[in-house]
């Protein structure tokens, strides 16, 4: 479907073109992510916010770059939110702290997990490298197998194609700094 000048292509739209234009089914796009094909039906609709793990993966599946999938009007958007609110994903919420480029690779997220709540859905995986750093609160960070509990100040790097979850089991309101590194 041919754009209007002018008229803008959200995420999800390029997303649904890009996997169009590979010859994938959404089936097949969630066989490749790991991720359900309801949620990828939700996010192509516009009816969902992606979770950035879920960007990373379609980017590198579909071969977009990150600019591909953030324009500039996302990205006036996404400065407007920071300032009024943030993104929206289940229990947490997070915003970007550093922008995109086709020649960036690390990418800087202040995210904040609400209280008492449990990882929902899929586990997130993602090619590259992941830091996460407390600033505020406690959360329990499963990778693989392995499970950490990290409380303020406390950090942890690991490699984030292994599949990975984020809780807050305490009452406060846990904030992170995360720093993805996509290669």
């Amino acid at each position: 479907m041919a754009r209007k000048k002018g008229e803008k292509t959200t995420l999800g739209q390029r997303m649904k073109s890009g996997r169009e234009k590979m010859g994938m089914s959404v089936a097949d796009l969630a066989l490749e992510t790991g991720y359900l094909p309801e949620l990828l039906t939700e996010v192509e609709e516009d009816r969902a916010v992606p979770p950035v793990s879920l960007v990373l993966q379609v980017s590198r599946i579909l071969k977009l770059n990150m600019d591909e999938l953030e324009t500039e009007e996302d990205a006036q958007a996404t400065k407007r939110r920071s300032r009024s609110h943030k993104k929206r994903v289940d229990a947490y919420a997070y915003t970007p702290l550093s922008k995109p480029g086709a020649d960036k690779h690390l990418r800087g997220y202040l995210v904040a997990i609400d209280g008492q709540t449990v990882h929902k859905g899929v586990e997130y995986h993602h090619e590259g490298e992941e830091f996460v750093f407390v600033l505020k609160g406690a959360i329990t960070l499963q990778v693989g197998a392995n499970v950490s509990t990290l409380a303020k100040g406390e950090s942890l790097h690991f490699n984030s194609a292994l599949h990975h979850t984020l809780s807050n089991p305490h009452p406060e309101e846990a904030k992170l700094l995360v720093v993805v590194y996509v290669p």
